[in-house]
């Protein structure tokens, strides 16, 4: 399989630059047996969801992971991006160390024992960088110099790590808005988007109609924006990343199978952590904490959920292969094209579609 067969045109001006505001999204709704689409908004879940369906959510939350600060001491401007927090052995760090992995700019300047200073009215952190990585990435101490705990400064100091393809920078509105309304968790340094479009006005509306919802957790990683760099499909990697489902989360999936009521996840992340964990179980949604290592291409065979509310994805991503492999990469590809042509908005700001 080809990973040009997930090509598709899209003018720069739909990839959208800001959110509305939540519950005023446009909705494209696909049948994945007809391939037929529909025009509507995402207050329309009321009318395509109905009693008994388990809606699941993604509730991890995105910390302002993007750091920008100085290199110690000649002043030169660097900017690292926080990926995922390492574990040390017993007495390598201090109470008030942590330790990540990490992106760091400029990278050729930033060897091993290069300091960098964050400072801000809050306080001012400091890291010193470890070890080279894999893939430009770095292995980064850091501590308080002052105002800590180092957690309480990343979000003092950070920046919303907004995806590169929205060309601006962050703003305060962003700090609420690139999150969900029910994000709890912290650990994400990606929104899971598809979950952005809910208002708590909606999610009321869709319980007094019936609808269940319960809560699963995946940390979303850099790795989501990683680009396919081979030809064929089947030689690409995802990275992984660490979920946590709860008993009674695992029970309500399983027990929603056994009954035959539709389970519809909301967002590519929380399908990736629900087949993960039914590939594992042998066909149950196991419950406890584990590693999605899942890449979903056309040829998967889902083994829980009956629908999906999701964005539109980059081209020739593993996103949108997932999309392709739930709905079937023509229905999908011809709704793309159907998408662009009646100007819906793209990508993590962008509007939402309904495969059910």
């Amino acid at each position: 399989m080809r990973v040009s067969d997930f090509d598709y045109p899209l003018p720069d001006e739909l990839i959208a630059q800001e959110a509305v505001r939540r519950g005023e999204s446009r909705l494209l709704t696909l049948d994945r047996a007809t391939g037929e689409i529909a025009d509507g908004r995402i207050d329309d879940l009321t009318a395509h969801l109905r009693s008994g369906d388990l809606l699941v959510v993604n509730n991890t939350r995105v910390f302002a992971a993007r750091l920008i600060g100085h290199r110690v001491p000649s002043g030169g401007a660097v900017e690292c991006m926080l990926l995922d927090r390492q574990t040390a052995d017993r007495g390598t760090l201090r109470a008030d160390e942590s330790l990540w992995q990490a992106l760091v700019h400029p990278g050729q300047k930033l060897k091993p024992g290069a300091v960098i200073r964050f400072a801000g009215p809050a306080g001012v952190l400091m890291g010193e960088i470890l070890e080279r990585r894999f893939h430009g990435r770095r292995t980064v101490r850091l501590w308080a110099e002052s105002g800590g705990p180092v957690e309480r400064l990343i979000d003092a100091l950070g920046h919303v790590p907004l995806p590169p393809y929205i060309k601006r920078g962050d703003t305060a509105e962003d700090r609420e808005r690139y999150q969900t309304v029910y994000a709890s968790v912290r650990g994400s340094v990606a929104a899971p988007t598809a979950g952005l479009h809910f208002s708590k006005a909606l999610i009321a509306a869709l319980e007094e109609k019936g609808v269940e919802r319960i809560e699963i957790t995946l940390h979303v990683g850099y790795g989501t924006f990683k680009p396919v760099r081979v030809e064929e499909v089947e030689k690409h990697t995802v990275d992984p990343e660490r979920y946590v489902i709860a008993e009674s989360a695992a029970d309500a999936i399983n027990r929603a199978r056994t009954e035959q009521r539709r389970v519809v996840a909301v967002g590519t992340s929380t399908t990736r952590a629900l087949e993960n964990s039914a590939a594992l179980g042998k066909g149950s949604v196991l419950a406890g904490e584990a590693q999605a290592t899942l890449f979903v291409y056309p040829g998967f065979t889902f083994q829980v959920i009956d629908g999906l509310l999701t964005n539109f994805h980059l081209p020739r991503s593993s996103l949108l292969m997932l999309v392709a492999a739930f709905a079937g990469a023509a229905n999908v590809l011809s709704a793309y094209r159907e998408a662009v042509a009646r100007r819906y908005r793209f990508y993590s700001y962008g509007d939402a579609m309904l495969i059910i």
